[in-house]
């Protein structure tokens, strides 16, 4: 391990280019970090926020390698995105399940342009500039499409692409890795081999037919667009396996691991020898602290999960793009042709394409809330003697977050059920599988919503991305709170505190005291009216991507009738109708190429159905009379 550890810091080189400190740089070095670690930090979270890199110098106060000179390694890749992405996804998900995992489920679709260099911390934004001076110089000279050609052996199957078209890609590559390695003082290698897309690599032969039939599935010529991205991944765990944290474990000794679900783990498995079984050894992604955990609370993960994505550039090809994609369907396979017999799911899916022209609204109801399934006196079955909250059922949720006032007030702000936290991951991962572009998302104040929003966002994996903006205009119709006052809320700090992902510098555009009990029908229509008017104008409308509002069953007509134009029902059929509305109910606009006209089109996931579980008591059942 020393040895190791030693030529990873040979790799450092200790000539330090003398620059301002950047934008980000400068408030945490006023915060008092040392600049070897702020930057370490900015690096570790792509240089997004400072409030990404705050949050990560938090989680890793323990890091026995935080002073350790260790670079990320780096590497640019050629991306499609769009429809041709879409039936990649497809190929991936049914290749792994017919076919079980092979060695390209690790990594995204990609075309590498330049493998995996160093580049010292403070240099990366280097790197950037890089990438966006070549990539402008190479705007023009970029094919408005790539031509792909299905190549497949007994150990590998993917695209090849066309020699005059990858010889651009070549000469970018070398642009690149020349003009960083001069700047950035690294030592960037472009790829000059045979440009390749990887559908599967290292799959059992029996396996190739199979594939080889799923992959002239793929229609090569689908609409798409290039992007050049710029990715990083910890030199130290390149060889290690990853895991991820099903559900959270706190550490019963001093020597285990505190995970919390979601949470990556690397671990070595020339290090696994001497555990107990049951057991791994591991490193925190998040934390980059290093203990035993209970090898049944992970599942495996892959390679490119703990990546960290830093910048990326668009080669912008609409308009000088073919126009023959539906009339060229054939894919060749080694040269041969063969016409492509997968039938494609017609969906109401907002593509990338689309979301770089339009915006769209998603408006979805939170999850099944514990008291939904236990009644209002569901606290009362929690607490024992001593007050103290267990979980009488596998449904109750496994601990409260805690809060400064009483327990007692969950009772009229209670938090979902396990099932409702299944819910809205579930909607997250389908969300992503469906590559809807969440930009932005708010949530009513309510804990239920919250707690959905978060469980959405790890399933899109954008938890550490994109902050939840609570605004407290978005509480249900206080008319129908039976305790007839406005509830206690966490504060934005104890929603922090548990770990909830909370944009801490939103102003809600209704404070929590202009929420007025037993307000009228047309007093919250006008304020559910007045807030989604304010939520869109705080999106730009030349902005990218779905603004996902988590709230309550009254939202969905509530927002959406005034964003697309039409009147308020009555109070009689909104009681009536918002009954209807299951957990996780959700409604989509989409808006029109006029700015601010909206219209109401299909949601871009499924509906989730499921039948009742009732308590069960085997003593009565199976052994009364």
């Amino acid at each position: 391990m020393a040895v190791a550890e030693t030529q990873l810091y040979a790799k450092v080189s200790n000539k330090h280019r003398s620059r301002s400190p950047s934008a980000l740089l400068e408030p945490l070095l006023a915060r008092g970090f040392p600049a070897h670690i702020a930057q370490k930090a900015l690096v570790a979270t792509g240089q997004k926020t400072i409030e990404d890199a705050a949050k990560w110098l938090h989680s890793h106060c323990n890091d026995p390698s935080l002073d350790d000179p260790i670079p990320q390694e780096y590497a640019l890749y050629l991306c499609p995105t769009g429809r041709l992405h879409s039936r990649l996804q497809e190929f991936w998900q049914e290749s792994k399940r017919q076919c079980g995992k092979n060695r390209a489920h690790e990594v995204f679709p990609h075309v590498t342009l330049c493998d995996f260099f160093t580049c010292e911390d403070q240099k990366v934004e280097l790197l950037y500039d890089t990438l966006k001076r070549v990539g402008d110089s190479f705007s023009q000279s970029f094919p408005p499409s790539i031509s792909l050609t299905l190549h497949a052996s007994p150990s590998y199957l993917g695209f090849f692409i066309d020699d005059s078209q990858a010889n651009v890609l070549k000469d970018f590559a070398v642009a690149f890795s020349s003009e960083a390695s001069a700047l950035a003082d690294c030592h960037v290698k472009p790829c000059l081999k045979q440009f390749h897309l990887t559908l599967a690599h290292k799959f059992y032969p029996h396996h190739q037919k199979t594939l080889e039939q799923l992959a002239k599935c793929i229609n090569p010529r689908e609409p798409c667009q290039w992007v050049a991205a710029l990715y990083s991944r910890d030199m130290r765990f390149v060889h290690y396996q990853r895991l991820r944290a099903l559900f959270q474990y706190k550490p019963q000794n001093i020597d285990e691991l505190m995970i919390n679900a979601g949470d990556f783990i690397y671990v070595d498995p020339t290090h696994q020898c001497d555990v107990s079984e049951g057991w791994v050894i591991g490193t925190s992604h998040r934390t980059g602290c290093r203990g035993f955990l209970p090898e049944n609370y992970t599942e495996k993960a892959h390679e490119s999960d703990t990546w960290v994505k830093h910048r990326e550039y668009v080669f912008d090809t609409a308009s000088r793009s073919f126009t023959k994609t539906e009339k060229e369907p054939n894919v060749k396979l080694n040269g041969e042709a063969h016409n492509p017999s997968m039938s494609r799911s017609v969906t109401n899916v907002l593509s990338l394409q689309n979301a770089a022209l339009r915006r769209g609204v998603l408006v979805m109801r939170h999850g099944e809330r514990v008291d939904q399934v236990f009644g209002k006196s569901w606290l009362q079955q929690c607490l024992a003697a001593d007050g103290k909250y267990y979980r009488a059922d596998l449904n109750f949720p496994s601990s409260l977050p805690r809060r400064k006032d009483s327990t007692k007030q969950f009772e009229c702000d209670p938090p979902l059920s396990c099932c409702g936290i299944f819910q809205s991951r579930l909607i997250g991962e389908a969300l992503l599988d469906q590559e809807v572009p969440v930009s932005c998302v708010y949530s009513s104040p309510a804990l239920r919503c919250v707690q959905t929003a978060q469980h959405v966002l790890q399933g899109l994996k954008l938890n550490q991305k994109v902050k939840i903006r609570v605004e407290p205009g978005l509480f249900e119709w206080t008319k129908w709170e039976a305790s007839r006052v406005i509830p206690s809320f966490m504060t934005v700090a104890e929603l922090v505190e548990a770990s909830y992902d909370i944009d801490t510098s939103y102003r809600g555009n209704f404070p929590l005291s202009s929420l007025v009990p037993s307000e009228s029908h047309e007093d919250y229509v006008s304020r559910s009216s007045a807030v989604i008017k304010q939520i869109i104008t705080a999106c730009p409308s030349k902005g990218k991507g779905v603004i996902l509002i988590v709230a309550h069953g009254s939202s969905l007509a509530s927002l959406t009738r005034p964003l697309t134009g039409l009147p308020s029902r009555d109070s009689s059929d909104f009681a009536q109708m918002v009954r209807k509305i299951p957990s996780l109910g959700m409604c989509f606009c989409e808006e029109q190429k006029e700015e601010n006209k909206w219209q109401m089109v299909n949601p871009p996931v499924k509906t989730l159905t499921h039948g009742a579980n009732a308590a069960f008591n085997w003593r009565n059942t199976i052994m009364g009379d």
